[in-house]
């Protein structure tokens, strides 16, 4: 599968939602009618917003609105898996908006092949991840009282066409955490590659390392 990459830098999240719904309203249309078309990887960060996904429950934001607008915070319920995140500046976003059929992937395969691309990206900085079981997403020391997210996926499939996808904690401020139960979950915390090996972490290099990972295990 040849995947075009896109550079969207930072972006406010509607209009990157706009943006996405277009590319793949576009791909669906275009595998419907049997023209070409092409699978993409988006790449970007945001600035400081909250997204709530399908079946995700408002009360696991715990601010009101007033509360969002003294943070610079703003909230969206969107058409994807998963329950309520975070995006902000120093966090990788990928969207891929592909054509799974393709690929030859069912959606779980799908998903377990985006957890294993952060997987790998974690690794070749020396942080050992993987996964907990019925909890999409990556995380670090699982099945211990210090369990944590690093990277939080959620997708929306139709037409075996995939749009939204994941959000890797690079230099990610993690107070932004604090005003939600991330993911829905109340006992789990969060982290970043900054906190993890106690340094920045260049965001075009992270950027470089997930795109190889994740041509080689889509592409």
């Amino acid at each position: 599968m040849d995947l075009k990459i896109e550079q969207w830098g930072q972006v406010p999240y509607k209009e990157a939602w706009e943006r996405q719904t277009f590319l793949f309203d576009q791909l669906v249309a275009a595998k419907q009618a049997g023209t070409p078309y092409e699978n993409r990887l988006v790449f970007c960060e945001h600035p400081h917003v909250y997204t709530l996904g399908r079946h995700g429950k408002t009360g696991n934001l715990l601010m009101g609105e007033e509360q969002l607008r003294r943070i610079h915070a703003e909230l969206f319920h969107i058409d994807r898996g998963g329950d309520i995140t975070y995006h902000g500046p120093g966090q990788l976003v990928c969207y891929p908006i592909l054509n799974l059929e393709e690929a030859h992937l069912g959606l779980k395969e799908y998903i377990h092949r985006l957890e294993e691309a952060v997987i790998r990206v974690c690794a070749s900085y020396g942080v050992a991840a993987g996964r907990v079981e019925g909890a999409t997403g990556v995380w670090l020391d699982i099945g211990t009282p210090r369990e944590r997210k690093i990277c939080a996926i959620g997708v929306r499939s139709s037409h075996f066409v995939t749009m939204h996808g994941l959000a890797l904690n690079v230099n990610t401020d993690l107070n932004y955490f604090r005003y939600i139960h991330p993911c829905g979950f109340i006992d789990k915390g969060v982290t970043s590659l900054q906190r993890e090996t106690g340094q920045e972490i260049g965001m075009e290099e992270v950027t470089q390392r997930l795109d190889a990972a994740l041509r080689e295990l889509l592409g």
